[in-house]
């Protein structure tokens, strides 16, 4: 299926587009219930005292823009019937334990536009996002206030170096909360 907005055609995502990731998560609190175990580092981050969620989802975006080459990206936006999906009459897809999301291809400037405000906060970032080549997975579970990276350990270490990103490098075993957050 495809759909129209700001005057392109986007392509919304199957369930073939996710096969990858559906089904492949632990539960429990470590960083691998909300990404896969099969990524070199994870890390989880929010945004700084004192730093906007605009601020920060910019410097998030232009660090992963940086070290991902040209290519799609897919954006995953939970529907917790309370929080904008960007395409509401768009099918959605069965992810983690089977919490429904509209996943569409599109790149990083819609990741940074398209939503406004989520769960987290008010940031438009989607709740799920990832390249074509799935070299990297953002995913932030819905009653998290953090946000759970995985992919390479040169991606984790660049993160971790931008002040507006916070990124706080985690094992897949450890708990994903970052010190001074609580569950909700």
């Amino acid at each position: 299926m495809d759909v129209d907005r700001d005057g392109r055609t986007w392509r919304i995502g199957t369930p073939d587009d996710v096969t990858w990731l559906a089904g492949q998560t632990t539960q429990g609190f470590s960083v691998t219930a909300a990404i896969p175990p099969v990524f070199d580092a994870y890390a989880t981050f929010h945004p700084p005292e004192g730093v906007g969620f605009d601020a920060h989802e910019r410097a998030v975006v232009d660090e992963l823009v940086a070290c991902t080459p040209d290519q799609p990206w897919w954006l995953g936006y939970l529907d917790t019937g309370a929080h904008d999906v960007v395409f509401p009459h768009a099918p959605r897809i069965s992810l983690y334990w089977d919490y429904p999301y509209v996943l569409v291809e599109a790149g990083p400037e819609q990741a940074l536009t398209w939503r406004t405000g989520h769960m987290r906060g008010d940031g438009p970032l989607p709740d799920l996002f990832f390249p074509a080549d799935h070299s990297w997975l953002v995913s932030a579970l819905w009653d998290d206030t953090w946000t759970d990276f995985g992919g390479s350990a040169d991606m984790v270490a660049r993160l971790r170096r931008n002040p507006l990103v916070n990124a706080r490098p985690v094992g897949p075993d450890e708990d994903a909360c970052p010190p001074g957050l609580t569950r909700e």
